[in-house]
């Protein structure tokens, strides 16, 4: 028995809405490059020059060096929680999750962080070639991750992390043996990343001492996810960024970032470059990130943001203002995200992401 095709193409359609349009075609699993967290993504998609949270895997993994309790006696366990109603233009059954533990670790001079994503892509009937359904299965798609962090200097942070992906597109082998077990593919991967952090730094008389940021981050390094007879490379990003805090004191606290991002593949209907060549390749068709973003904060209680994200017409042409607001009571922070997108009737419209940051006692 075989799938029919307007299931295929249903599939297809799910994996393009899945994550980043301009992925789909050059890249698998788009759905880990989706950004967790609500305060990044209500500064525009902005993170790898900032990194100070337990997200700071997904923008770069470098910032949990500098994730280290104050005292012997501070709290140094976190947990995250993140969800958001996929594409709701679509009124689909989509969603997106994510849940996250971090904890410094003294013996190993770092912080530890252990992460879930999952993108649920609804439920669907399989059909024989004249129509006739057969069964149903839904579509999903996660990974796992383990993450490390420590200071290699005084303002330097490196990390690392390793991943686990699986991508379940097709119908699985039941216990009546009438899945097929097409469309599932599986990858590990790991990222690498780097945050400075200078405990002083004079820039033409101005002075930066814990007020900048500058990283790097390169994510998703890995074999490519195979389906059925094909392969597709996982979606190898490097990011580069900045964060500045322009005004603390007492009641205030403003803070800038900017980030650059760049998808490193290179596939089409002739090429399909393994890395590492594809890390050389990939820049002959250009095609950069750029977001920019904003976050003030009022007695370290209440949070706006607002960002702007754009992409070139060659990768996708993503254009979209964010907004957000934070609120921090206690040992909790929970955020808020919305997307404005240029274009009307986008696919991204109407998105809301909600995060939560808790400190376990």
């Amino acid at each position: 028995m075989k799938n029919n095709v307007k299931t295929t193409c249903m599939l297809i359609a799910l994996v393009m809405m899945s994550g980043a349009v301009q992925m789909f075609g050059q890249a698998a699993v788009p759905f880990i490059t989706i950004s967790p967290d609500s305060r990044a993504n209500g500064m525009g998609e902005v993170g790898t020059g900032l990194a100070d949270n337990i997200y700071a895997t997904h923008w770069n993994v470098g910032g949990l060096g500098f994730q280290v309790p104050a005292t012997t006696k501070s709290n140094d366990k976190k947990v995250a929680l993140a969800y958001a109603k996929w594409l709701p233009q679509f009124n689909a059954d989509l969603f997106y999750a994510h849940a996250a533990y971090s904890q410094y670790v003294p013996s190993l001079e770092g912080t530890v962080n252990a992460n879930f994503m999952l993108m649920n892509l609804g439920e669907f009937k399989r059909t024989d070639f004249s129509g006739k359904v057969l069964n149903t299965f839904r579509s999903f798609e996660y990974a796992f991750g383990v993450g490390y962090g420590t200071l290699i200097a005084d303002d330097i942070g490196a990390g690392f992390q390793l991943k686990y992906i699986e991508s379940n597109l097709g119908a699985p082998v039941n216990v009546q043996g009438t899945g097929t077990g097409d469309g599932i593919g599986r990858s590990v991967a790991f990222d690498l990343g780097m945050l400075w952090r200078p405990e002083t730094f004079d820039l033409f008389g101005l002075d930066l001492g814990d007020k900048l940021g500058i990283g790097f981050n390169l994510a998703n390094i890995g074999p490519k996810v195979t389906y059925i007879n094909v392969s597709d490379p996982l979606p190898t990003t490097l990011r580069i960024g900045t964060g500045i805090t322009v005004l603390e004191d007492e009641f205030n606290k403003l803070t800038f970032a900017f980030d650059m991002a760049k998808l490193l593949v290179r596939r089409d209907s002739i090429v399909n470059d393994p890395i590492p060549k594809s890390f050389i390749t990939a820049w002959e068709r250009g095609g950069i990130e750029t977001s920019f973003g904003v976050e003030y904060w009022y007695e370290q209680v209440v949070a706006l943001r607002g960002g702007y994200f754009s992409e070139p017409a060659s990768i996708g042409n993503r254009r979209f203002f964010t907004v957000g607001t934070g609120i921090r009571y206690d040992v909790f922070n929970l955020d808020f995200s919305f997307v404005i997108p240029v274009e009307e009737n986008h696919p991204l419209g109407n998105t809301m992401r909600f995060s939560l940051i808790g400190n376990i006692l």
